[in-house]
Formats: structure tokens, C-alpha cells, sequence
């Protein structure tokens, strides 16, 4: 079972100005790091990752020098996040192509494969791919095939739950083809599996999507959401693990929060990861699962050496050496042995 967080982080939200955004962000430099150690470690005693989808059009230079500090610890990674509303084709790509390259060289952020740049990438406003009827925030058919070319590894946007940019395909990893005259193309696809071929644009590799029948009168749609309202329970771990998408053998749970917020940030970093990682772990042992904290990079790096028929461990661990070409040089190896 391979876990990763993947959080919408938006230091400015709600209009914020510099000193709150600054705030937000250092409650995260001080607590994280405290949280990533004494939280409970994974199969090889590696501490969790944690991934910070950072919104392009937030970038200030000196929050990113903080984020890369905790992602050259070991500890955290930072993927492209971005909200757009109809700017055009054109300005799009610009805008994600600067921000790309100012994360790598002047950061030492997201890491390069056969020359290129690699991101993962979240759409604001869950308008992958100009999927809300009427064509706010996005605007572009074509924008899988956009985000492709940028060097886009797999997206990680979905679910989107009782939106109607949620996709058909649910609680499986796939590819999606793009028709670039129409929008949502993710809306079907094929699904990735051992030793299978690459039949798409653009891997999708979504979190969990279905029903919780407990804890409360009614029953409640369970998105994979970590919120000050939506925590970790016995029970949504068990949903997790029934919900999320599988290749071959392993099961790979991809969860979301937006811990900017303070409404978020009060609770997760006072207790509620902590609690995460704890009750994951266990539910992992009652089944029988070894389990690993990865980042979403390193979860679609092993999905993808599932693809193609190689041992994940042993994937992971020669990432996290820097003994794999598709590893971030910039990044120091993870706690933990493999």
C-alpha cells in the first residue's frame, strides 16, 4: 500500500495578504517537521512525505525557498497547482512553463527526465481540462495535450465528488486520450496495467471515490478529503483501502487537503496526521500490507515501474539514493532504509 498527500496549498486564499500567507506558510515549517518524525514510519522506517501543490499564480520567491527546505530534508516535495479563468492558450503555457523553470533552477524543485522538466500537476477549481459546463476557469479543450507537452507525468486533480467535473472513470489509475476540440477528456480512458502499454496523453491517478455508510445518519461521499470537518477515522481508512485504485497487486491511496486554511492547518497539525499515519499503518498490518510514505512523484514513479514489469521497492529506494535517472539530484535521500 503506497500513500501519498497531495495538498492543495494556497498560502494566499481567501485574498490574503503577505503577512498572512507568511504566517500559514511558517505554521508548516515549524510543525511539520516535528510531525514527519514522531509520527509512525512506514515498512522500511522511512517518515512520511508530504506534497505541496503550489499555485503558480501565488509564486513569491522567498515562500518557496522555505518549502524547499523541508523537500531537501526528505520530508516534503512541491508539485504545480494552478487557478486560470480564459486567459488563452498561449498565456497558459507561458505561464506554466516560467513557473516550471523557476521551481527547478532557482529553487532546485520538481526534477528533470531525458533533459526535460517533470511536474505533477492539480487544476484549481477541479476545472481539469475546461470541464465545468460554460468554461470558467479553464477555457482550453486542448489542455491535456498542453500539459503533456509541458512535461506533465500524471495528474492528480480528481475526485471532485458531486461536481460536474468529476470523471466517469473512478478509483482506477488510467490514461486519458485528449480530443482537443472538446473539454473533459479524462471523462474516459484505459486503464494502466502490468506490463501494459502507454494508451493515452496524460496518466490519471485519482484518489478515493465512493460512499460512507457509517458515523453519521446519512450516508456521506468520501473523497479522500482531510479537513478540520472530514479526519481520519478507523473507519475511512478502512473505506480508503476498499476505494482506491490498484496495479497488479499494489494499492495506491492518493488523498487531499487544503492546509493553508486555517480551519485545516488547527486540526492536521495538531494531531490529525499524525493520527493518519498511525491508523493507516494499522489498518495495513491488519490486512497484511507492507505500506510506504511516498510523495506523488514517487507514487507515479513506481506505478510506473509496475508498468513496465519492475520491482516498486526497489524503484523507490533507488530514487531516494539518487541512483535512478528520473531522481531529483537536488533532493537529499529519505530516512530509512531499503
Amino acid at each position: 500500500m503506497w500513500l501519498a498527500v497531495a495538498d492543495h496549498f494556497e498560502p494566499y486564499w481567501d485574498r490574503a495578504d503577505d503577512c498572512t500567507a507568511r504566517a500559514r506558510v511558517n505554521s508548516w515549517l515549524l510543525h511539520w517537521p516535528t510531525i514527519a518524525n514522531r509520527s509512525a514510519k512506514d515498512s522500511v522506517s522511512a517518515s512520511p512525505i508530504y506534497t505541496f501543490f503550489y499555485p503558480q499564480e501565488e509564486y513569491r520567491s522567498d515562500i518557496l525557498d522555505s518549502l524547499a527546505e523541508l523537500c531537501h530534508a526528505g520530508i516534503s516535495d512541491v508539485e504545480v497547482h494552478i487557478h486560470h479563468d480564459g486567459e488563452g492558450r498561449e498565456d497558459f503555457i507561458k505561464r506554466i512553463s516560467i513557473f516550471i523553470e523557476i521551481l527547478h533552477s532557482r529553487h532546485g524543485l520538481l526534477r528533470k527526465q531525458n533533459g526535460k522538466i517533470r511536474f505533477g500537476f492539480i487544476h484549481g477549481n477541479w476545472a481539469l481540462d475546461n470541464s465545468i459546463p460554460g468554461g470558467r476557469w479553464c477555457g482550453l479543450n486542448d489542455e491535456i495535450s498542453i500539459l503533456r507537452d509541458l512535461g506533465c507525468y500524471a495528474d492528480f486533480t480528481m475526485p471532485a465528488g458531486a461536481h460536474p467535473s468529476q470523471a466517469s472513470v473512478m478509483n482506477r489509475i488510467y490514461w486519458c486520450a485528449d480530443d482537443p476540440n472538446k473539454p473533459k477528456s479524462y471523462d474516459r480512458g484505459v486503464d494502466l496495467s502490468v506490463g501494459g502499454e502507454i494508451h493515452g496523453d496524460l496518466l490519471m491517478i485519482p484518489g478515493p471515490f465512493g460512499v460512507r455508510w457509517r458515523e453519521r445518519l446519512a450516508p456521506r461521499l468520501e473523497t479522500g478529503e482531510l479537513a478540520h470537518n472530514n479526519l481520519p477515522t478507523p473507519y475511512r481508512v478502512k473505506r480508503w483501502f476498499d476505494l482506491s485504485p490498484g496495479v497488479g497487486g499494489d494499492l495506491f491511496v492518493k488523498l487531499y487537503t487544503h492546509g493553508s486554511q486555517e480551519r485545516n492547518s488547527s486540526v492536521l497539525l495538531n494531531g490529525a496526521l499524525e493520527q493518519l499515519y498511525s491508523l493507516v499503518a494499522e489498518e495495513a498490518t491488519r490486512r497484511g500490507c507492507e505500506y510506504y510514505w511516498v510523495s506523488t512523484w514517487e507514487m507515479y514513479s513506481v506505478v510506473e515501474a509496475i508498468r513496465c514489469g519492475k520491482h516498486p521497492v526497489s524503484t523507490l529506494a533507488g530514487i531516494r539514493a539518487g541512483t535512478v535517472s528520473n531522481a531529483n539530484s537536488g533532493h537529499l535521500a529519505r530516512t530509512g532504509k531499503l
